[in-house]
């Protein structure tokens, strides 16, 4: 098939566009241009490039028309987050494409009630934060869409996103070096909450395949929406506690207030935390296994490790020890 990815560059993207040259499609990728992929592989000599600015494209009312005139069979949207941004591309596809894979976000799900969290319930509370209320809104349009009879799509909705080449969300929830500096030198770290708050990750692979699968089983796929994460979510404690065992150290937490919490770190760190831990939010997959088919590979600290260790050997991220796990996949 024919198939145009739209920011796939990025993290989703350097996995998910090899696997689709391997699978025999035609490939074209829109991006901005300006960022390398995050994993080399020889299948992008037989990729397409586009160079497009799609924020100003999207202002100039132009971005619709670009996709649809490369007569595309799927559209796979990777950077779409406002409602406005996804109706105009819906609008402009009816009826010319045959399939859109709209990529969302667990963070369309407000905190945890019940788990594990599953699509269409009542497992968890009201959305909030404009990120996830537009991803939310995205994807209600999109299941009404294809419910109407008009373009066939599909969202699917990644957990906290690792893999090889960027920070992950570390035990407290949020990006901090020193949080890593701290566990491999077996230093107290503090943390807020009860320190039982979970956190779901996926390996960027297994999205990907998620993906691709969603693409090959589109009938399957039609209409509906799909959690995509590992096959178990982190407690802040395990997390902690596993991370420093990589070290050979046990963690060494020590119970704060939230505000106390705020002051020891920067407005951007106290604020990534808090929504984490008070989403505290754990899914269940079952849904897209049955349906897709998926199958994730890594489970979250196998994933988390893989990027640590990818930050460690290139010197972008400052630790006191060494790793003593082996490899991971």
């Amino acid at each position: 098939m024919k198939i145009v990815v739209i920011g796939g560059s990025g993290h989703i993207g350097s996995f998910l566009v090899p696997r689709l040259v391997r699978a025999g499609h035609e490939v074209t990728n829109i991006s901005r241009g300006r960022h390398k992929t995050y994993v080399d592989a020889p299948e992008w000599q037989n990729v397409r490039q586009i160079a497009a600015d799609r924020e100003q494209e999207d202002r100039e009312g132009t971005f619709g028309d670009r996709v649809a005139a490369l007569g595309a069979d799927v559209v796979v949207d990777l950077v779409c987050f406002t409602l406005e941004s996804a109706t105009s591309l819906v609008e402009r596809l009816r009826g010319q494409t045959g399939h859109l894979v709209h990529c969302g976000s667990v963070w369309r799900y407000g905190p945890s009630r019940k788990l594990p969290i599953s699509e269409g319930s009542d497992t968890a509370g009201p959305t909030f934060g404009d990120y996830g209320i537009q991803k939310d809104r995205i994807a209600r349009m999109l299941k009404d869409e294809t419910a109407s009879g008009g373009l066939v799509t599909t969202s699917l909705h990644p957990g906290h996103i690792v893999g090889p080449g960027w920070h992950p969300i570390g035990p407290l929830g949020n990006l901090d070096p020193a949080v890593w500096h701290a566990l491999s030198a077996g230093e107290p770290l503090q943390v807020p909450g009860s320190g039982t708050e979970m956190m779901h990750h996926v390996h960027a692979d297994d999205l990907a395949q998620a993906f691709e699968m969603a693409i090959e089983h589109r009938e399957a796929a039609a209409g509906e929406d799909f959690n995509i994460v590992a096959p178990t979510a982190l407690s802040v404690r395990g997390y902690a506690d596993i991370a420093a065992g990589w070290f050979g150290q046990t963690a060494k937490l020590e119970t704060v207030s939230w505000e106390d919490f705020r002051q020891s770190t920067t407005p951007e760190f106290g604020e990534s935390t808090w929504g984490h831990l008070y989403r505290s939010q754990c899914f269940s997959i079952e849904k897209a296994k049955s349906l897709l088919g998926y199958a994730p590979r890594y489970e979250p600290e196998e994933a988390v490790l893989e990027s640590v260790r990818w930050l460690i050997d290139n010197d972008q991220l400052s630790v006191a020890a060494a790793l003593q796990e082996p490899a991971v996949r």
